[in-house]
């Protein structure tokens, strides 16, 4: 896939930068990054961080052909996309435990670089934002999430205290509302209603 510099867009990259930071939702896993840090005693923020990445932009670029071999549509892979973001939205609205998983020894890369940072919803929303965004444009919104997800990881203690347990709420909920109202876009986009 070319990348055409002309179509950097700073409203495209603003666009892609905070669907992506709902769905990942990094400050809102902070309790989940913190009991995973008790339970393995060290977490390797750089690891995660660089696997995430990886993980992402690769399947950027290579998700669209993965779902041809397979037999799909970029619109039905986003459709079925708008699906995940709603139930997970919904989660972080309504407090339910939708999508339960598991936490193995070696925390850094599974459950944390996937599918914590870089899960099905984060995935599903890279293929659905390619119908509307600019390429270039999504690799700059997922290169400032990676960023901003090795700075919580680094500092993960200091930020719980900074908002305390109700400000991380607060914030889980208000992005749930985001991330519904971006379900709801993409759906309708992707089916013409």
């Amino acid at each position: 896939m070319k990348l055409d510099f002309m179509k950097f867009n700073l409203s495209e990259i603003l666009s892609t930068t905070m669907v992506l930071f709902a769905i990942i939702d990094i400050l809102g896993a902070i309790p989940v990054v913190i009991e995973l840090r008790r339970k393995a005693g060290h977490i390797e923020s750089e690891k995660a961080s660089l696997v995430a990445a990886g993980l992402m932009i690769l399947f950027l670029f290579l998700g669209e052909s993965l779902l041809k071999v397979i037999g799909l549509d970029v619109e039905s892979f986003a459709i079925a996309g708008s699906f995940v973001i709603f139930f997970i939205a919904m989660e972080m609205v309504l407090g339910l435990t939708i999508f339960k998983e598991e936490a193995p020894e070696t925390v850094s890369i599974v459950p944390l670089a996937f599918p914590l940072i870089a899960g099905a919803g984060t995935m599903t929303t890279l293929l659905s934002l390619k119908t509307e965004y600019h390429t270039q444009n999504i690799l700059v919104g997922i290169l400032l999430n990676i960023l901003f997800v090795y700075f919580v990881l680094k500092n993960t203690n200091r930020l719980e205290k900074l908002f305390g347990k109700s400000g991380l709420n607060i914030l889980r909920k208000a992005f749930g509302v985001i991330l519904l109202a971006i379900a709801i876009k993409l759906f309708r986009n992707n089916t013409g209603l």
